[in-house]
């Protein structure tokens, strides 16, 4: 075989070890997921998960964290303090080993802990690689001990720097820049953290102090998961009592607690040693498995099942469940350092068998409960069978067409999906006005009319029939809810064009919701826009501008005023107002147009802001809208 010369040879110089934490800096995204806000907040998380371990032991009730004014974070807390004795065998002080060495820890079956969130040893060395200082400050054995590192390097010995009564560890970091991207944590974001490890943990109290706005919160939770179930269901209406069970078998600790209401969709929360699993896992999987059997037995046991009638699936006994389930256990294997889905094969069979047998119990003794949940299960599956017929009929209808597409729409040319995008526009008078003023080759435009159907007050099957939603689904090409497929997307944008009015803010709401619920990937993957048309036209004799709130209207009058015309001000309450020009020139031109992607930043606040503003509860919608009143803008009154 002829070889090309100019070829770099590939020998062993080309092969690079990297010492210490080196390897940590090369490729942080492997260790925390990204370098991203979500890496930045994992750093801090790995240090309060260690603290965490210290309450799980039954050494520290308080925990506090605090955000410094220079970007740095510090926690704090009460336990035993990191010890600072020599290793055997190393000869370093332990504190300096841990911060410094990679899978170094006392949680390899030392005794140390018994349960903890940080199996793998690498967290607090791996914040401490990513960041561009660290110092920790232990009190221990009445002694206060220091030692500071830049970068994962040591540049100051553990030092005895005085005396203290108390015991506990002090780590206070700085994400070096130069390899993290985001460096300023989101107070916020960490409070939604900490609430959820109060709640895990009862009786823990955790400080959040943020030195940038002199604000501090407090978390503390005595009622434990079932008090998180709770405020999870708290704009919903409810269809149980909240029951609850915390039951150890063979070492490990179950803790459940669940409750369904009145809504449509589940809401499932699991936990291991304190970490949320938010890929589920093995236990996740236990547990759906012994409520799908413990709902069917008991369902036909009473007499409320009869033989014939449709065995109830996992859909229809989760449908209105809120649920928390939380494991601590000793050894847990979690796939990927980022602690996200638990992989135990022997937890999937316990969780199945202690939450069975509990789950059978409790429905025996709460006969009004497990009638009304069963019901609700029934009904569900009859939903969930009407749905599917109504998706037959529509593939059926479809296969006999001959373009499977809504008669509405006015496709573009394009076909690749990566250059492609739609408009979801409100009436079918700016409809028209958007399909002249677009560019056919790679803008696609939908007109609905009216308001469609919410969709959190409404089954599948319902929303299947909805005449609208059925033309958006069918245009955009993904299918919905299980069936989804985002490859199937036949536009990389899809782009909701309404009225700034208050119509037209409804009918967002209602778009989102319905691309929230079922076709949650495209938001996830920011596909998902809303476009910004403008508020106001300012005209002076020939000049013109357009002013997309009040302060840009004042700023171009006051501008025109100055030059001595005499403006004039055209208020903009709906998109047919514009001539198709117009539309294109100030909302559908990628050169000069405005788009608000829409993010979820936390999905689990979003689902309650849209069963607050969509669900049954009238009370919960009154008051949000109470709180949220002053920030809003456009509104139309």
């Amino acid at each position: 075989m002829a070889t090309n010369q100019t070829t770099t040879s590939y020998t062993a110089e080309q092969i690079q070890v990297l010492e210490g934490l080196e390897g940590v800096r090369k490729r942080p995204a492997m260790y925390i997921g990204s370098t991203g806000p979500d890496g930045l907040h994992h750093l801090l998380y790995e240090v309060v998960d260690n603290s965490v371990d210290e309450a799980l032991a039954g050494r520290c009730d308080e925990i506090a964290v605090i955000l410094h004014k220079d970007s740095s974070a510090s926690v704090i807390d009460n336990g035993a303090g990191i010890p600072v004795d020599p290793v055997p065998k190393i000869g370093k002080p332990a504190v300096e080993v841990v911060l410094g060495t990679l899978h170094a820890g006392g949680k390899f079956g030392g005794g140390g802990y018994k349960i903890s969130g940080g199996l793998h040893g690498v967290g607090v060395s791996v914040v401490n690689a990513l960041s561009e200082w660290l110092e920790v400050e232990v009190w221990r054995d009445g002694k206060t001990y220091k030692q500071r590192f830049a970068r994962g390097k040591k540049t100051s010995p553990l030092e005895q720097v005085g005396s203290t009564r108390k015991t506990g560890t002090r780590i206070t970091f700085k994400a070096d820049p130069d390899v993290m991207t985001a460096t300023e944590f989101d107070a916020e974001v960490i409070a939604g953290r900490l609430e959820d490890i109060a709640y895990l943990n009862k009786g823990l109290t955790i400080r959040l102090r943020d030195e940038r706005t002199d604000k501090e919160q407090v978390f503390k939770h005595a009622g434990g998961i079932a008090e998180l179930v709770q405020a999870l269901n708290r704009t919903k209406a409810k269809v149980s009592a909240v029951m609850q069970l915390t039951k150890q078998r063979d070492g490990v600790e179950v803790e459940v607690a669940l409750q369904y209401n009145e809504s449509y969709l589940e809401h499932i929360l699991t936990y291991v040693n304190t970490i949320p699993t938010t890929e589920g896992g093995t236990h996740l999987a236990g547990f759906r498995s012994a409520l799908t059997r413990a709902i069917n037995d008991y369902a036909r046991r009473s007499g409320l099942l009869k033989n014939g009638d449709l065995t109830l699936a996992g859909d229809d006994v989760r449908e209105g469940l809120t649920a928390v389930l939380s494991l601590k256990l000793p050894e847990p294997q979690f796939e990927g350092q980022t602690k996200t889905k638990l992989g135990n094969t022997e937890v999937k069979g316990l969780v199945e068998s202690v939450v069975g047998d509990w789950l059978q119990e409790w429905l025996e003794t709460h006969p009004g409960d497990a009638k009304r949940v069963v019901a609700k299960a029934l009904t569900a599956a009859r939903a969930r069978e009407a749905a599917k017929q109504a998706r037959d009929l529509v593939r059926r209808k479809t296969a006999l067409e001959v373009s499977p597409l809504p008669g509405k729409l006015a496709d573009c040319v394009e076909t690749d999906p990566e250059r492609a995008e739609i408009f979801i526009v409100e009436g079918e008078s700016a409809g028209g006005s958007a399909k002249q003023g677009r560019d056919r080759q790679f803008q696609a435009i939908l007109p609905i009319q009216g308001k469609i159907l919410n969709v959190e007050k409404a089954r599948e099957d319902k929303m299947v029939a909805h005449e609208e939603i059925r033309a958006i689904i069918t245009a955009v090409g993904t299918g919905f809810g299980e069936k989804f497929n985002f490859d199937e997307r036949r536009y990389d944008r899809v782009i909701i064009m309404c009225d700034a009015d208050v119509d037209g803010s409804h009918i967002r709401t209602l778009l989102l919701t319905f691309f929230y619920r079922y076709m949650r990937p495209l938001v996830e993957h920011g596909k998902v826009y809303i476009a910004q048309p403008p508020l106001y036209l300012v005209k002076a004799g020939k000049d013109r501008r357009y002013a997309y709130s009040d302060e840009a209207r004042q700023v171009a009058t006051k501008e025109f005023e100055a030059k001595g015309g005499k403006p004039e001000v055209q208020r903009y309450k709906g998109l047919a107002e514009m001539n198709p020009e117009q539309l294109w020139e100030t909302t559908m031109n990628p050169e000069t147009r405005t788009l608000l992607r829409v993010e979820i930043e936390d999905a689990q606040a979003a689902d309650e802001i849209f069963t607050t503003l969509m669900g049954e509860e009238v009370e919960p919608r009154r008051d949000f809208i109470v709180k949220y009143a002053r920030e809003v803008r456009n509104l139309d009154i």
